[in-house]
């Protein structure tokens, strides 16, 4: 047999789509060329594959191997290939049965010794293996009742093996793996026994309780978790933003089975990998100001996710706003409003997803004292006015929330050090209760309402009609700016059990966004 398929996949943003992998052996001059829009790293898989059947001791065909990688026009990155590569090579030269590589996947790059090295992206391949075999199921209107087998390093197997549905092994070398496949009953793989998935106490959210003072802050954090709101604090240096922002994941409702296989596989696939150790807890990034928008919302040639899509169905927090590049900035508009980027390149595309929720920081000025009773501020009003005009007004009406965040005077530290703090614990209780009546009466979050969906769920009360429209009339609102406002009366009055925003929760949803009034 001169011809042989393994089956593997290719990382992209979590998804982990199927690749073919066929290696074919033919008389002629020897020679070793991939085909299938490998990179770099894939083209130099040559060598490592040689090398690592040479050095255990199994023969590398002098023939004329060629190996294609399909789909021809999905691009392929990565060591992961080198595996089903080899495996491939040994199946064509009959040195494996070829009929030991059916209806199994392969991923992993091999050492020079053949050592399987740790990999990224296990999980997602995991997920991606599941769903295909879920697919394959209802198309054929049968339910199998083996699990699809899926084979990976040693190191990297357990972390597959979290994924239900799925039989992962764990090899630590190329001899030990072709052993198994070739029936040798002293060399049998076990499947990895999957951890019990729980959450791990460890790693929860900071506590909303470690807060002194800012019952302002708390109470719009605590809106802005019950609707999904994005929120832009403005305060000066050490008034507790960064603090607040920390906390906001631990108030925010529990993730659903499918939203943690979601976010672990976008995790798994990216540079930064997942532990099981984040199971079940939203994601919390935050980017430094020197991000390029490549690193910011996606990008490289074939794209890669960006932080934006590593918060996904989490916390995406940006401090010291003003100091990211206003370029960088306008490329969240978007995907802000939409929950999803499409990164698109000329012979690719890619759509990610993005239902992340924004929480930013920023200093009034740039020395980040003006208003200060103790006239510690040096900026002139123009120098203030040109820090400001920094943040676009498109990328301002798209923040629903808006607030003050005042710093808290020694006395204030002093008296209330001693206090304690609502829990977080507390506050998530009543946005859990909140989040229940939005996805009962219309199955998204207030956040996510279109307009026509707002003209039907939140519509005020006469009284809280004729302020929320002097209210719009006197600072200027955009359309926008102005649903947005209702959005966050609905969620009020969610979190307060009433069917209809009244004049008071319109007056409080209007104080949330007087920081920048006229944008």
């Amino acid at each position: 047999m001169s011809l042989a398929v393994v089956m593997s996949r290719a990382p992209a943003a979590g998804r982990a789509p199927e690749v073919t992998v066929e290696v074919h052996l033919a008389n002629g001059l020897p020679s070793f060329s991939i085909v299938g829009l490998p990179d770099l790293e894939v083209r130099e898989s040559r060598e490592r594959v040689r090398a690592a059947l040479q050095n255990c001791g199994l023969d590398f065909p002098v023939r004329r191997i060629t190996v294609n990688l399909a789909p021809a026009d999905l691009p392929k990155e990565s060591g992961r290939f080198d595996l089903p590569i080899a495996l491939g090579i040994l199946a064509a030269s009959g040195q494996i049965p070829v009929e030991s590589l059916a209806h199994r996947e392969f991923a992993g790059e091999l050492s020079l010794t053949g050592a399987l090295r740790p990999m990224r992206g296990a999980f997602a391949m995991a997920c991606g293996t599941a769903r295909s075999a879920a697919a394959t199921s209802h198309i054929d209107g049968t339910a199998s009742h083996r699990n699809p087998e899926l084979y990976l390093p040693a190191a990297s197997a357990a972390e597959a093996a979290l994924v239900p549905g799925v039989d992962v092994f764990g090899a630590a070398d190329l001899p030990s793996l072709c052993a198994h496949l070739s029936g040798d009953a002293d060399a049998r793989l076990s499947p990895v026994a999957p951890r019990p998935l729980c959450i791990d106490a460890s790693a929860a959210a900071p506590d909303m309780a470690d807060v002194i003072g800012q019952r302002g802050a708390r109470r719009a954090l605590e809106v802005a978790a019950a609707g999904g709101h994005h929120v832009l604090m403005v305060g000066p240096p050490g008034a507790g933003k960064s603090m607040l922002a920390a906390r906001l994941p631990g108030l925010l409702p529990p993730m659903t089975d499918d939203e943690a296989l979601t976010s672990a596989a976008l995790l798994s696939a990216s540079m930064c990998g997942f532990s099981p150790a984040q199971w079940r807890h939203r994601p919390f990034r935050a980017p430094h100001h020197s991000s390029s928008a490549a690193a910011l919302v996606g990008g490289r040639n074939p794209p890669r996710p960006g932080e934006i899509t590593l918060a996904h169905l989490g916390v995406l927090f940006l401090d010291e706003l003003p100091e990211f590049d206003r370029h960088v900035l306008e490329t969240l508009r978007e995907p802000l409003e939409a929950g999803r980027i499409t990164i698109s390149r000329a012979a690719w595309q890619a759509d990610f997803p993005a239902a992340c929720q924004l929480i930013a920081a920023m200093n009034p000025c740039p020395c980040g004292w003006r208003g200060d009773p103790n006239g510690r501020c040096r900026c002139t009003p123009e120098i203030a006015a040109r820090y400001l005009r920094k943040l676009s007004g498109p990328l301002l009406d798209r923040i629903d929330i808006q607030i003050e965040i005042p710093a808290l005077s020694p006395a204030e530290l002093s008296a209330r050090a001693a206090e304690n703090g609502e829990p977080s614990a507390a506050i998530a209780a009543r946005v859990q209760c909140a989040r229940e009546r939005q996805l009962a009466r219309q199955g998204k979050t207030n956040r996510e309402l279109d307009g026509r969906e707002v003209d039907d769920v939140c519509r005020p009360d006469d009284a809280g009609e004729g302020l929320l429209r002097e209210a719009g009339e006197r600072f200027g609102w955009s359309a926008r700016a102005y649903y947005r406002v209702l959005k966050v009366a609905r969620t009020i009055a969610d979190l307060a059990g009433t069917d209809t925003p009244s004049a008071s929760q319109i007056a409080e949803a209007v104080q949330y966004r007087r920081v920048f009034a006229a944008g």
